[in-house]
């Protein structure tokens, strides 16, 4: 795993401002795709504000075409951000196979611009910023508020500020670029300028394939005189809020954050009962799922919030049904969450091909078998409630726990941690079962489908007698 909030603190561009002494200072802010969270949580990037200048300013399209499947040019100063990596209607991005575009910002009067503050998130190509900002304070004569491509804005009354690009110039692999990035523009001198207006002339991140038009999160403007109150916090002091909590594992190694904004009224129970069960079962989890070099994200989030299904987990974010969790209080619930941090300790990544039920039997296996094996949710007990039940051992979840766990019995007890290291490297195939055991797997699926099938004969049995 890459190292956590990977940080460019060094300026990406350093122009000469206003003043002969003072120059702009670009700061970057990189989460790499597996520890980025909805929090957009930087080391050195303010988070993102919903009461700055952009909040009420006017945004509006110079040139270029708006893509429809993202949420417009309102998701840019909503101050809301993206649930997960790959949500454009949360963000503002241009057409698909499109060159970018520029967009206005028109603050309504002239202010003293402390910060001016970009977010962004996605998987691959589409996270990465490649802009150029201008500024104007709109009184030259020859101001022209909307100059389109091929216009020079600094001809017609623009100033330009900074010019931004935050792909890695070391790393060819598209994919490699993607992630979370936060964008802060400053100035040395403790102010960019006196500005109403903003131009950011936007450019693709790539042009191999259609797909390099950035996932814009937000773009938010301080006001350098504005109360401190409605100033960007700094980012250490964000540790709880009305909206989210973040904690740490009982090792100290991994920080947890669980956003409760659209679900409030699971904060109680997600700080009374979900919380120290995630602090004291993810340490566990990742004891249970080694791999040679493998070092399990240091953080992740849980995101509660009315939805379709129960869960989704994608890399180091875990979305939950908080409709479906609040019927579950003290049944299912945490449970179905351990399940979750489960798949965040396998961390298969992007594109990786393994057999789905043996990803998701691993999962209830460890949540059946290993943290909560009193409630019988996938022993013979269970398998005794079902109907004309005929075992498969490739039948996922907890059917497939179940299988998982007779072969760690009788055969190998290492077994789940070696199937899913060989998964989390990329080389698993049929033939590791006899490597490890002796044994095709169809093999032993069929040596323990007689075995459970001979205890649901003997159990039916022992329940006529009786």
């Amino acid at each position: 795993m890459k190292k956590p909030s990977c940080i460019i603190a060094a300026a990406m561009s350093l122009l000469v401002a206003l003043a002969a002494h003072a120059e702009v200072k670009v700061a970057v802010g990189h989460n790499d795709n597996d520890e980025a969270s909805p929090d957009f949580k930087f080391k050195n990037i303010p988070p993102v504000s919903d009461n700055d200048a952009a909040t009420t300013a006017k945004f509006s399209i110079v040139c270029g075409s708006v893509d429809e499947n993202g949420g417009g040019l309102a998701k840019l100063h909503d101050g809301k951000l993206p649930d997960n990596e790959d949500d454009p209607g949360a963000n503002f991005f241009f057409l698909e196979g499109t060159d970018g575009g520029r967009l206005q910002v028109d603050l309504g009067s002239s202010i003293k611009i402390k910060e001016v503050n970009t977010y962004s998130w996605h998987p691959s190509s589409r996270g990465p910023q490649v802009y150029k900002l201008y500024a104007s304070d709109g009184t030259a004569t020859n101001f022209d508020a909307a100059p389109t491509n091929g216009i020079n804005p600094e001809g017609c009354g623009w100033k330009l500020i900074a010019d931004v690009n935050t792909k890695s110039a070391n790393k060819t692999d598209e994919d490699s670029n993607g992630g979370q990035y936060g964008v802060s523009i400053s100035d040395s001198d403790g102010a960019i300028g006196q500005y109403r207006y903003l131009l950011f002339d936007i450019v693709p991140t790539e042009k191999d394939d259609g797909f390099g038009n950035t996932f814009y999160s937000e773009i938010d403007v301080v006001d350098a005189n504005a109360p401190v109150a409605a100033q960007n916090q700094k980012p250490d002091e964000l540790s709880s809020s009305p909206d989210s909590f973040i904690f740490k594992t009982s090792d100290g190694k991994c920080e947890i954050t669980i956003q409760t904004k659209d679900a409030p009224e699971l904060r109680g129970w997600a700080e009374t009962n979900l919380a120290p069960v995630l602090a004291e079962w993810y340490p566990q989890i990742v004891a249970m799922l080694p791999s040679e070099g493998y070092h399990a994200p240091g953080h992740f989030s849980i995101t509660l919030k009315p939805m379709e299904g129960v869960a989704y987990t994608a890399g180091s974010r875990v979305v939950a049904n908080s409709a479906w969790l609040e019927g579950e209080i003290g049944k299912q619930a945490v449970g179905s969450l351990v399940h979750e941090a489960v798949h965040v300790v396998q961390h298969f990544g992007d594109g990786a091909r393994n057999p789905g039920w043996l990803v998701e039997g691993t999962a209830d296996y460890i949540r059946w078998f290993k943290y909560e094996p009193q409630s019988h949710g996938a022993d013979i007990v269970w398998m005794r409630h079902l109907r004309h039940f005929t075992p498969r051992y490739n039948d996922s979840y907890r059917v497939t726990a179940n299988f998982l766990n007779w072969v760690s019995e009788k055969y190998d007890a290492k077994i789940v941690g070696q199937m899913n290291a060989a998964m989390r490297d990329g080389k698993y195939n049929d033939g590791l079962w006899q490597y490890y055991t002796g044994k095709t797997v169809p093999a032993l699926g069929e040596e323990w489908k007689k075995d459970v099938l001979a205890q649901l004969a003997k159990a039916d049995d022992s329940n006529n007698k009786n």
